[in-house]
């Protein structure tokens, strides 16, 4: 059965979990944890999304993410490749590091945002790693309380719904979040609504399935070959041999960058599809997107090559 697109609601709440591989961890040290907090700020600096909660487990990452216009499948691709090629260098693997496709859920926040935020900064306390989730050093809790900082973290859209003060604000919402102490496992906020896409009522459903989207549905890694190959003028079948030339090293290269960029698929996907080294693809890829974020012929022509592809792409 064929996926269902992604849905793109600029200013959506989505409740967004990566885990690791076969349920492999992904953190290994706090330095991996404290890189994870460095990509996620550049991440919200680079794309303009908020983050409104998240709890970083052993082998899997909770994130309440809004986005503005860049897609969700943009900022996810580039944090989960980021990371993953920090711990390739770190432990010395390769392969995948998280397990597929990550699962978000588009919320309504009006009637979710607080159970959400509470139901994630809770998750150590029902994995029974702490009793009390201000003990658990790696969420968002602890910068609610004002117990640390953390500039990505915003906590003023959830605090301004308890009270104006700030202080009074932090007191009700600790209460709130105490006051969960008896819930279990949500399967909604893990699996959605009627459409697995949605959690919220039928009306809200109705309104973001009937508006017209943006489609967050990526391109298949076809299609970006194919766009690559035409651009280059090379062959699919160089593409997939033992060439070594430049130009269709650099082609690789694009196909890499462009699957990362659109969030198509993963860097190891396209290097286990070219039967290539990842780290020699991740090398290349990321000669291109230093050029892509300089201000030069260059990166106007790369932006040229990636909105040529969405428009090439029929409408969903």
């Amino acid at each position: 059965m064929a996926r269902k697109p992604r849905l793109h609601v600029p200013g959506g709440v989505y409740h967004v979990m990566l885990r690791g591989n076969a349920g492999q961890d992904i953190f290994f040290t706090d330095e991996d944890r404290l890189h994870l907090y460095d990509l996620v700020e550049e991440g919200t600096a680079r794309f303009a999304h908020r983050v409104h909660g998240f709890c970083l487990m052993g082998n899997h990452v909770h994130l309440v993410v809004q986005v503005s216009e860049t897609p969700l499948a943009k900022i996810v691709q580039n944090l989960s490749f980021r990371y993953t090629r920090w711990i390739h260098r770190r432990q010395r693997t390769v392969g995948h590091l998280f397990q597929g496709r990550y699962k978000a859920i588009l919320v309504d926040a009006d009637a979710y945002l607080l159970t959400l935020v509470r139901y994630v900064h809770r998750n150590p306390v029902r994995a029974g790693l702490v009793d009390h989730p201000e003990a658990y050093r790696w969420s968002g809790h602890r910068t609610y309380l004002g117990l640390e900082g953390l500039p990505w973290l915003s906590t003023d859209w959830v605090l301004g719904q308890f009270a104006q003060r700030l202080a009074t604000a932090r007191q009700l919402y600790a209460a709130f979040v105490a006051a969960g102490r008896d819930d279990g496992r949500r399967d909604d906020f893990h699996r959605g609504g009627n459409d697995s896409r949605v959690l919220a009522d039928d009306d809200f459903t109705a309104a973001v399935l009937g508006r017209p989207l943006s489609s967050d549905d990526p391109p298949s890694l076809d299609e970006i070959v194919d766009h690559v190959c035409g651009h280059y003028e090379v062959s699919a079948t160089e593409l997939y041999g033992p060439s070594r030339a430049r130009r269709v090293s650099e082609a690789r290269g694009m196909v890499g960058w462009l699957a990362l960029e659109t969030g198509a698929t993963t860097l190891s996907a396209v290097a286990t599809r070219f039967r290539r080294d990842p780290t020699t693809l991740s090398r290349i890829v990321g000669r291109i997107d230093r050029e892509a974020k300089t201000p030069s012929r260059m990166a106007e022509a790369l932006e040229r090559l990636k909105n040529t592809l969405a428009h090439a792409r029929p409408s969903v």
